[in-house]
C-alpha cells in the first residue's frame, strides 16, 4: 500500500473526501517528522515505533575503485515492529 492508496482506504472508509483525507494523512506524516527530528521516539501502539539512530562517520571503500572514501556522520531512522503486529503476522 502507498500514500495514495491509503489516502482512498481512508476516504473510502470514513465517507471523507479525497482532499479531507489527503490532509489527515499529510498532518500525520508531517507530526511524525516533527517529532522524529526532535529528537523523540513515535510510538504507534499495535503497529510500532520509530526512532532516530546517529551512526558515526567511518572510512570505506568505493566498491567499484577500491579506493579510501571518509563516509561523513548520518541519522537514519529506524522502525521496531511491536508485538501485536508480530503476533498477527505469524498466526
Amino acid at each position: 500500500m502507498n500514500k495514495s492508496e491509503l489516502i482512498k482506504a481512508l476516504a473510502d472508509e470514513n465517507e471523507l473526501s479525497n482532499e479531507e483525507a489527503s490532509v489527515i494523512v499529510e498532518t500525520f506524516f508531517d507530526c511524525m517528522k516533527a517529532s522524529l527530528v526532535e529528537g523523540n521516539r513515535v510510538e504507534i501502539r499495535g503497529l510500532g515505533s520509530f526512532k532516530i539512530k546517529d551512526y558515526a562517520g567511518y572510512a570505506g571503500r568505493n566498491p567499484k575503485t577500491g579506493k579510501m572514501v571518509e563516509v561523513a556522520p548520518k541519522k537514519l531512522p529506524f522502525f521496531r515492529v511491536g508485538k501485536e503486529l508480530k503476533e498477527f503476522l505469524n498466526k
